[in-house]
């Protein structure tokens, strides 16, 4: 698996996640249910931070927050609605 995928699965999934919109060093996530955010796999994928404040997930991950954000996108297909 990679990295990316490991992120997705962390924050509970394609079918919990909102949208993902990277901004410096982070992934600035919605979530339908932060219940099913995994923080501790979150960090075991790498990342350096979380910090999640209602359906608002934060994912510190350095520099490369907009590749990540554009590999998520191709894992969601053309069809997810962001």
């Amino acid at each position: 698996m990679k990295r990316v995928e490991y992120i997705l699965a962390a924050l509970g999934g394609v079918d919990n996640v909102v949208s993902v919109e990277p901004c410096v060093t982070r992934l600035r996530c919605q979530v339908h249910n932060c219940e099913l955010v995994d923080e501790r796999a979150l960090r075991r994928a790498g990342v350096y931070g979380v910090t999640i404040q209602g359906e608002s997930v934060q994912v510190i991950v350095g520099p490369d927050a907009d590749l990540l954000a554009s590999d998520l996108e191709d894992l969601w297909g053309e069809d997810h609605d962001r």
